[in-house]
């Protein structure tokens, strides 16, 4: 594989999951692209580190799923690139993510981004946008991301979702959501026939069967933000949010939509890893497993 500038391949051993035995990146369907981008965080920091804390967890994950009855890596050979050197320059590591992303997608592979700050997927995205004109994103978050700028910056993690949704043909459904802005509003009611909030104060009343409307038939992406979980189960972010999303509240979801639709790609981002708080990387690292399975295994 020749481009300048593309990162290189991590060794099996070294690369998400641990795995044996290597597989190229000619001949793998998964490409893990770590991502630590930190430019905009505007609480706590630390996402930076986040994608070796996860790839270094997903080193323990066991590899049976009991739920699949199957060893499901085995369905997907997939390679790590080496984690790129990344600047504070906001604007410009965007694009560096949407060249790596494109290219991987030209490729005709499935990318799997591990942030880093919620700024990953205004990169992440664009490659999507452009391929396909019925994406529609499945987001998780404590917040809703819809502010069209923050601190003086559009590309701001607290605008990550509003940047996905400059592209006119683009639908949001996001789940967890229990902070958002005066200023959001509008936009959000502008804009009801292509974004659909599931609030997590009413999470009982959820209807995910009306939901997969959104979704069925559909080009996918897939964006969750760590901070939608509860803050007990993920203290480890910038903000961590009480009133959220447990293990069995999200894979439900994951795996409805992931039954009626195509998800094309997916990221993870805000985790901000804590010492001796092993558990938060862990989490991060099996739901990116849980992912890729439900993904290839389905």
């Amino acid at each position: 594989m020749k481009m300048t500038g593309f990162p290189s391949i991590l060794s099996a051993e070294q690369g998400f999951l641990g795995l044996e035995e290597a597989s190229s990146y000619e001949t793998s369907k998964v490409v893990v692209v770590p991502f630590g981008l930190e430019s905009s965080v505007s609480y706590e920091g630390g996402t930076k580190n986040g994608p070796q804390a996860t790839i270094a967890a997903s080193h323990q994950v066991e590899l049976f799923d009991d739920e699949l009855w199957c060893e499901p890596y085995k369905t997907f050979p997939l390679c790590t690139l080496k984690e790129p050197k990344i600047s504070e320059n906001l604007n410009k590591e965007i694009d560096n993510l949407e060249k790596i992303i494109q290219k991987i997608l030209d490729d005709g592979k499935f990318p799997l981004t591990i942030g880093g700050e919620h700024s990953i997927t205004i990169g992440t995205i664009k490659p999507f946008a452009r391929k396909y004109n019925d994406l529609t994103i499945l987001h998780f978050d404590a917040h809703a991301d819809l502010r069209q700028e923050y601190n003086n910056e559009p590309n701001s993690h607290a605008c990550a979702l509003r940047r996905c949704l400059d592209f006119p043909h683009v639908k949001l459904v996001s789940y967890g959501i229990r902070n958002i802005s005066v200023g959001e509003i509008p936009f959000l009611e502008e804009n009801s026939h292509r974004i659909k909030i599931n609030w997590a104060r009413t999470k009982s009343e959820w209807n995910l069967e009306e939901d997969l409307k959104w979704f069925k038939g559909r080009n996918v992406y897939l964006t969750f933000d760590v901070d939608g979980f509860d803050s007990s189960v993920m203290p480890a972010t910038g903000t961590p949010e009480p009133g959220g999303l447990f293990w069995n509240d999200v894979l439900p979801i994951i795996k409805s939509v992931t039954k009626v639709s195509n998800v094309v790609g997916a990221d993870i981002n805000e985790l901000a890893p804590k010492p001796n708080l092993h558990f938060c990387d862990f989490l991060t690292a099996k739901l990116a497993y849980k992912i890729l399975s439900y993904k290839f295994c389905l």
